[in-house]
């Protein structure tokens, strides 16, 4: 076993000043036992512990990093400008030409508003939606993840399947203490991958409907991929009743290609929202759409402010990520793909080669997810809730740490490739599941 003697140590200072000994739950005690490892530094496919333990990553910041731990590139962009500032809150040259690259990437965006975070930029595309609209309501699908926002912060958690009403009547779960119901109050929760489901809300509620939100790909929940034409019947009904088709791209956003879902599932969207990836391990995110939409932000007719909206240091990492992954006619977004393929083509390998443990693999292009069931496909929240062993996972994951191999243990994940991980990689990964499960 790996040794977290340095690690322990920190995490018994830690519970002392962090809740949880982290800031953020997910990277705490409730998943990594009995305690997380603690990192020190990162570089290209590897993360190195504060005991030395080097592990191969494939969390990758929660699919912040596209091209791995301190690309030379963006080391080197971000060495440069930060003897110049750190940041001005002011109109900026970098902020112009990173937007003109968005521009020119994606078909569905005439304008683009910078925001920081992948939840405060969903924020404000309700908000834009329901100004743009002047309706009130939104609706959004069990297990999909829109941010902490108070008004789409339902039924993002597993459940148990016994509390989660019909699926003709969802009940509205609420993910946290402290909201309050009218924060909520005018959001309908539907079954996703459910085209009846929608068509009865829609008929009930449409009229009303500011916009209908949706993961491409729930990601919320592993890696469960949109049944075939799914999200082209999300637009069209959008369309039919006069709502905006606001497609949600935090995690999938220049993961799953250079257009996202968009691109992949051959959408034009009225909002998207990015994050993640975006920023190449800097906090940044964006709102983008057609200018009639988008016009919607101007002069605060939909408000929208925030002193560290386009950061500096965070532009020039996201203009040197855009730079790399579009040479060659888009070469890195390919690699990308074909990574994430041949990680999850070697885990079904493992998997379909021993017969103590029934478990599939998930995956859409970069991003995948093992599923402990016997279900052949996880296809909705609710077939998550019932079908999949999340413990067994858990410990699973926490497990194949022990091998050097870092999974985030939460089911509800994902694990992702980046342009740093190599065919060795996924050889010695698929080397370390193979004996994980023979212990497990």
């Amino acid at each position: 076993m790996l040794p977290n003697t340095a690690s322990g140590q920190l995490y018994l200072r830690a519970v002392n000043v962090l809740v949880e000994g982290v800031s953020s739950a997910s990277r705490g005690p409730a998943n990594y036992a009995p305690y997380p490892p603690y990192m020190r530094r990162g570089e290209g496919s590897r993360l190195f512990d504060v005991d030395g333990n080097e592990y191969i990553d494939w969390m990758m910041s929660f699919g912040a990093l596209p091209l791995g731990h301190a690309h030379p590139r963006i080391v080197e962009a971000v060495q440069r400008e930060v003897v110049h500032g750190t940041h001005f809150a002011t109109a900026l040259e970098v902020e112009v030409e990173v937007a003109e690259m968005l521009v020119g990437l994606l078909p569905h965006a005439d304008k683009i508003r910078f925001a920081n975070t992948g939840t405060e930029a969903c924020m404000a595309a309700f908000r834009l939606a329901r100004g743009l609209t002047g309706r009130s309501k939104i609706v959004k699908f069990e297990g999909h993840y829109h941010g902490w926002y108070d008004a789409v912060l339902l039924n993002t958690n597993p459940q148990l399947p016994t509390t989660l009403g019909h699926p003709n009547d969802p009940i509205r779960i609420p993910d946290s203490s402290g909201l309050t119901i009218g924060s909520w109050a005018d959001t309908i929760v539907v079954p996703w991958n459910d085209e009846a489901a929608l068509t009865r809300v829609m008929e009930a509620h449409g009229r009303d409907v500011a916009c209908v939100v949706t993961e491409g790909i729930m990601t919320n929940m592993g890696v469960i991929p949109p049944k075939d034409g799914y999200l082209q019947f999300i637009q069209s009904i959008c369309k039919s009743h006069g709502a905006l088709f606001y497609l949600d791209e935090t995690v999938t956003g220049f993961r799953v290609g250079a257009g996202g879902c968009a691109e992949l599932y051959g959408l034009k969207p009225d909002i998207v929202t990015y994050g993640k990836a975006l920023g190449q391990g800097f906090p940044i995110a964006a709102i983008c759409g057609p200018d009639w939409v988008m016009d919607g932000l101007e002069w605060g007719k939909v408000l929208h402010y925030g002193s560290h909206n386009a950061p500096r240091l965070g532009l020039y990492a996201t203009k040197t990520m855009l730079e790399i992954m579009t040479e060659g006619g888009a070469a890195g977004f390919q690699q990308l793909q074909a990574c994430g393929r041949k990680m999850a083509a070697a885990l079904r390998d493992v998997i379909n080669s021993q017969k103590r443990h029934r478990a599939i693999v998930q995956n859409v292009g970069s991003v995948f997810q093992i599923y402990f069931t016997d279900r052949e496909a996880i296809t909705d929240y609710r077939d998550f809730c019932t079908h999949v062993d999340r413990n067994k996972f858990r410990l699973f994951a926490n497990a194949l740490l022990q091998s050097g191999i870092y999974m985030s243990p939460a089911n509800t994940l994902h694990s992702l490739s980046s342009l740093a991980h190599s065919d060795a990689d996924i050889r010695a990964t698929a080397e370390a599941v193979a004996r994980t499960l023979e212990t497990l």
